[in-house]
């Protein structure tokens, strides 16, 4: 092998570590890296396929190139040729992210190795959305693969949360290669929202409502798991609206497997409600992980703690949902008999833990109007901690299958 063709061997080698910001994978593998030689001179040349006109990440690309290629001990300049990939190659590289004849299945079923955690709760303005999005990048950035899916149609905020809003409001815009969809990325997660499609001419007219009913919830959400590409994750977040309506009865239709997380605040009053969207979660099959209480105590400047709200709700509505899983699971189990015969026995009886008690912050909230995750900004805000640990456990666990199906409780 002559100098010059060693040389272009090592660029390609080099630009193996570029990495396709939205879909997550080395642009080689990806195949939009075309020619590449390297003259006598040292002029690196490369030629650079993008997805699609227009694309989005396509800048960051072509400065990633440039910095791999410059990076190759011998090349003195890089030139780089950007081009779009023809309608064929497109194909080519849908049905290798998807699979053979690339068919929209859904990837997050029950048998799936990704875990799957909707957040609910009974009511709405209780901080679901903002604790659900900083639930989610602390697993980021614990270095897990992270989606979230913004369920909450009426009230979708996770993009602002995230800071995938700009100056005037607009939401970031996915990225579409032919009828696959690339989420945008927001701190190490993938994300989509209904507010991602708003049409911003629309969105200033109506205030960004959106007035659905159950048939175009349900075709929503289906899309939202079929044709957005996440690629392979770690784990799966879904911040759905609050109460028992069209999205929750949706969710447990479609995903079975998903394990669910009640948002509840401290007053007792509130166990009643959120009560309400753990025990819908039940009726579906789904499988109540545990339960987070938001706006706990105020710590005031002199050290005292303040319970503006009240306290123990988040303890009740544990304890409630405990029994009636507990039974559910012990019915369960005795009605399984001989299918489980030579499994091992299931290491949890069905009871919901209290995960955390998040205290009001001013940072937690000030970082949802700013797009700035309390996790990442102020780690050592109280709130920040207890979100931290329920990533922590959340994180031990890893990945594969509940086994719910053989009465199984999950690891």
């Amino acid at each position: 092998m002559g100098r010059h063709a060693a040389l272009a061997g090592a660029v390609r080698t080099a630009l193996a570590r570029v990495i396709d910001p939205e879909i997550r994978k080395p642009i080689t593998e990806l195949d939009m890296v075309g020619g590449v030689q390297v003259d006598a001179a040292g002029l690196a040349s490369v030629d650079l396929k993008l997805t699609i006109v227009g694309c989005p990440a396509a800048s960051t690309i072509e400065r990633d190139v440039r910095q791999a290629a410059a990076g190759v001990p011998g090349v003195r300049a890089v030139d780089v040729a950007v081009s779009v990939m023809t309608k064929d190659e497109r194909q080519a590289l849908t049905e290798k992210l998807r699979g053979p004849g690339g068919p929209r299945a859904m990837p997050f079923g029950p048998g799936s190795l990704t875990r799957v955690y909707a957040v609910t709760s009974g009511k709405g303005g209780v901080g679901k959305s903002t604790l659900t999005a900083n639930l989610a990048v602390a697993l980021a950035a614990r270095g897990l693969a992270v989606g979230l899916v913004d369920a909450d149609v009426y009230g979708f905020s996770i993009p602002g949360i995230l800071g995938l809003v700009d100056e005037d409001g607009v939401a970031a815009r996915p990225t579409r290669v032919d009828d696959m969809i690339l989420p945008p990325v927001a701190h190490g997660v993938k994300v989509i929202s209904i507010g991602m499609f708003i049409d911003p001419e629309q969105s200033s007219a109506t205030g960004g409502a959106v007035a659905w009913r159950g048939p175009m919830l349900h075709r929503t959400i289906t899309q939202f798991l079929t044709d957005v590409y996440f690629g392979d994750l770690d784990v799966l977040l879904l911040d759905l609206p609050p109460g028992t309506g069209d999205v929750a009865i949706s969710i447990g239709q479609l995903l079975p497997n998903a394990e669910v997380i009640v948002l509840t605040t401290p007053q007792p009053a509130a166990a009643d409600v959120a009560e309400r969207s753990g025990l819908v979660a039940m009726q579906t099959g789904q499988h109540v992980y545990g339960v987070i209480e938001n706006m706990a105590g105020y710590a005031a400047p002199d050290g005292t703690v303040v319970d503006l709200f009240g306290s123990g709700g988040g303890a009740e509505v544990a304890r409630r949902l405990s029994g009636r899983q507990q039974a559910a699971t012990a019915a369960r189990t005795a009605a399984a008999g001989a299918a489980t015969a030579g499994i091992a026995p299931a290491t949890d009886d069905g009871a919901v833990p209290l995960l955390a008690s998040v205290p009001i912050s001013v940072a937690l909230r000030s970082g949802g109007d700013t797009g700035a995750p309390v996790v990442l900004a102020h780690p050592d805000d109280p709130a920040a901690v207890a979100i931290a640990s329920v990533a922590d456990r959340i994180a031990r666990r890893g990945r594969g299958l509940a086994g719910r199906k053989l009465g199984l409780a999950p690891a």
